[in-house]
């Protein structure tokens, strides 16, 4: 089939090009935007105003915060109606998610922020039935939950209203294998509440049945659609680096093994509990071991022990235990081959020549954080068919504030896309940025780029503020929290007029005042 057709089932969709409803919504959209920018004097051109994109990057509980602030402010200034898009990473995205539970949360942004922010400032049983079970459910059980301090259980398709007065969102993901095959076109993946699938390949299934199982584009196996807490596990689980996230985690999953099992199990004390139990911690233990570089055999002669026993054994196959071992045995396999977000493949087996013959083949594919191969949303915005005019980063990464747009210019080189070109910046500029930057270039969109902590809005404690919001630590205190909000929203409230002329460029610069 050529590029230029159409491939499609009732749900899936082969096809460089916006999803109708997504068209429709745009369209009613820039009309809303147009007297937003009439507001702030531009005196655009409703078919020149420029098509704009706001980008939250990935930073934990770091970006939670610090977007929810720069939103508040966003709205203060009267920029946020501006947007078309609104598009996370990680971190951004759990605050994404906090802010569509509410429709028309821009409306009332004051409101909705409050209830936020009492929520994470407040003090600190979930398995829905679906054939394949990864460290991602894990992950939203007893990390997600931890920092966001609630269990969403909505649906995003079920979130989706066309006569919206927010902002398109858009969720994003990488596929890993395609990572680890370093296939740089094919790893984005992007989740919105009409359609999930991959960006820049264009291939796409509805989002109620991203999960599903398909063949050759007919649906064989309805799942359940995934609900909130699991998108934010999704795309939030990469709070560290590799070698921490892995001890972090199997520290964790003792805990949350024992926990699922005795949850799962009418009798709590009913002896192969305690032996379920005491597998999953040994092969914690004995994984730990080997990362920290200790002999595990000890722990692997205590599995082959129980694993043995004619107890367990008798018990595994009896009917009032499924439950209890079925749970187990995911954990144990998970734990043993390292799976996170592995879903059934919605291209398996179609033909198709413009999707690559790897994504049609597998039956299954995993995702994971976009973080861990690019730390901001840029893809699921440079899509041609968005044809975005401005983007708007908001960086909250931990380390260098400009890694995300080096990457991003470099890959976008590789792969041919338009994005501005992006100096060498100097070691003493990655230490001391400033809070706002603009790149340009031919035939692409303009990138404000706007580093979460700078010179401007810390003065000469950048190191200080960094460290007391890490990526990897415990949940913010209400002080904690309220320091980064108005932190993050200084870097809006200091930038409105040249925010508003990057906007639209042939209005003069006003001196901020702020």
């Amino acid at each position: 089939m050529s590029a230029s057709k159409l491939q499609e089932s009732c749900e899936v969709r082969i096809k460089h090009s916006l999803n109708k409803e997504e068209e429709e919504f745009i369209v009613t959209r820039r009309k809303s935007v147009f007297p937003t920018l009439g507001n702030l004097e531009t005196h655009c051109n409703q078919n020149k105003m420029p098509n704009i994109a706001l980008l939250g990057s990935g930073g934990g509980q770091r970006a939670m915060v610090g977007l929810l602030g720069s939103l508040v402010q966003l709205d203060k200034a009267g920029l946020l109606d501006c947007n078309l898009y609104l598009s996370g990473v990680s971190g951004s995205t759990w605050c994404m998610a906090s802010l569509y539970q509410e429709p028309d949360w821009s409306t009332k942004l004051e409101t909705v922020k409050d209830k936020i922010i009492k929520r994470l400032s407040g003090p600190g049983k979930y398995y829905y039935e679906k054939d394949i079970f990864s460290l991602t459910d894990v992950w939203a059980v007893l990390i997600v939950t931890e920092y966001v301090k609630e269990i969403d259980e909505q649906k995003l398709s079920k979130q989706w209203d066309q006569d919206s007065k927010d902002p398109f969102p858009i969720y994003t993901v990488i596929d890993k294998q395609c990572k680890q095959c370093k296939d740089g076109k094919d790893v984005w993946f992007e989740i919105s509440p009409l359609e999930a699938g991959y960006s820049l390949t264009g291939a796409f299934v509805e989002t109620s049945s991203f999960g599903s199982q398909f063949d050759n584009g007919s649906k064989k196996k309805q799942q359940p659609e995934m609900d909130m807490l699991y998108l934010q596990a999704l795309c939030g689980s990469a709070l560290a680096d590799e070698e921490e996230i892995r001890k972090f985690i199997w520290q964790k999953i003792k805990v949350c093994s024992c926990l699922f099992v005795v949850f799962s199990s009418k009798d709590p004390n009913d002896p192969l509990v305690e032996k379920c139990s005491q597998v999953l911690m040994d092969l914690v233990d004995k994984n730990l071991s080997v990362l920290n570089g200790i002999d595990p055999s000890a722990y692997d002669k205590s599995i082959r022990k129980t694993l043995k026993g004619k107890l367990f054994l008798c018990k595994l196959h009896s009917e009032e235990c499924v439950c209890i071992t079925d749970v187990c045995i995911s954990i144990c396999r998970c734990i043993a081959q390292w799976i996170w977000g592995r879903k059934y493949n919605f291209l398996h087996n179609m033909t198709d020549e413009t999707v690559p013959r790897a994504l049609l083949e597998s039956e299954t594919r995993d995702y994971e954080d976009a973080a861990l191969l690019l730390n901001s949303p840029y893809f699921s915005v440079l899509r041609d068919e968005r044809d975005i005019d401005l983007i708007i980063s908001l960086d909250f990464s931990e380390g260098d504030p400009f890694m995300t747009l080096t990457q991003t210019a470099e890959m976008c080189k590789k792969q041919k896309i338009h994005f501005p070109d992006v100096p060498v910046f100097p070691e003493e500029e990655k230490k001391n940025p400033k809070d706002f930057y603009v790149f340009t270039g031919q035939n692409a969109p303009t990138v404000i780029h706007m580093p979460l902590f700078n010179v401007v809005n810390c003065g000469d404690d950048i190191e200080a503020w960094r460290k007391k919001y890490r990526t990897f630590q415990d949940p913010y205190s209400a002080e904690m929290i309220t320091d980064l909000m108005e932190a993050a929203g200084k870097n809006i409230s200091n930038n409105r007029e040249r925010l508003k002329k990057e906007i639209c460029p042939k209005i003069p610069l006003v001196t901020d005042t702020a």
